[in-house]
């Protein structure tokens, strides 16, 4: 399908500017930026109470008495070797 859009010069030359960045043709820039927007991601059909449900049930899977790490074992001392 093809849809003819008037687009005030400024703009269209953005669009140009950030497709040919991105190595892309301005149809195939533009339908990146459209097709989210149509067609979200999300295909499960899950309401948002669905969704949090589904999460409070994952994470009550979970162990909940796995020891904390220390303030030390996630410092930046433990983490990166000042050396370098």
């Amino acid at each position: 399908m093809s849809i003819t859009i008037n687009l005030k010069p400024e703009l269209e030359a953005g669009l140009l500017q950030r497709a040919a960045a991105l190595g892309m043709t301005i149809e195939e820039y533009v339908t990146s930026i459209v097709g989210p927007a149509v067609i979200p991601e999300d295909k499960s059909g899950l309401t948002g109470e669905q969704k949090a449900e589904a999460f409070r049930k994952w994470a009550d899977g979970h162990s909940h008495d796995t020891p904390l790490l220390s303030d030390y074992a996630v410092s930046r001392e433990s983490m990166y070797d000042d050396e370098q």
